[in-house]
């Protein structure tokens, strides 16, 4: 469903895409995704579907280790994009880097007009709204390890919160 609204916006004159000659704008749309979920199959589909089309499309090394630090380029890649297309899949907010990467999202969103698409990839919206289930279980888990950073936990559930709010796409099974 969501291949067949790019097909179409890429096709028409009005595209809901503007054209990448944005000033301040080098990616049309930046991926934020955690790769275990969902990098071999809806992301990798969406990233090459949305670059057949010719959407400037920005996602992180795929050689991304873990334990490493994350790429100083995702910051200012997110700057530098018009829409975020947020995939929330169940293990996205365990991972500390993608929850670093939604409050970027979410602080260009408000400061710099940022268009936030979320997809809520087999997880009820309403889980990652109030962070039931392994959302729940995730920020449990960031709460003991970041307890000197209490704040920044803080603000990754606002965040989170802020961006399952929006009205954007919910993949469920049938």
């Amino acid at each position: 469903m969501a291949f067949l609204a790019i097909e179409n916006a890429s096709s028409s004159s009005s595209s809901s895409i503007p054209p990448s000659a944005t000033p301040g704008c080098k990616y049309d749309v930046f991926l934020s995704f955690r790769g275990t979920d969902t990098r071999n199959n809806f992301t990798d589909h969406l990233y090459y579907r949305l670059k057949q089309v010719g959407i400037s499309t920005f996602r992180d090394d795929e050689r991304l280790e873990q334990g490493t630090e994350i790429n100083s380029g995702l910051p200012r890649a997110i700057d530098e994009s018009k829409i975020a297309v947020v995939v929330l899949s169940k293990q996205y907010a365990s991972s500390s880097w993608c929850l670093i990467e939604l409050a970027k999202i979410v602080e260009c969103m408000t400061n710099k007009k940022l268009t936030v698409l979320p997809v809520f990839h087999y997880v009820d919206p309403s889980d990652v709204r109030y962070q039931r289930g392994s959302f729940a279980e995730a920020f449990a888990k960031h709460e003991n390890q970041f307890e000197d950073k209490i704040d920044d936990v803080k603000a990754w559930r606002a965040a989170l919160t802020e961006v399952a709010n929006l009205s954007g796409w919910h993949l469920k099974d049938k």
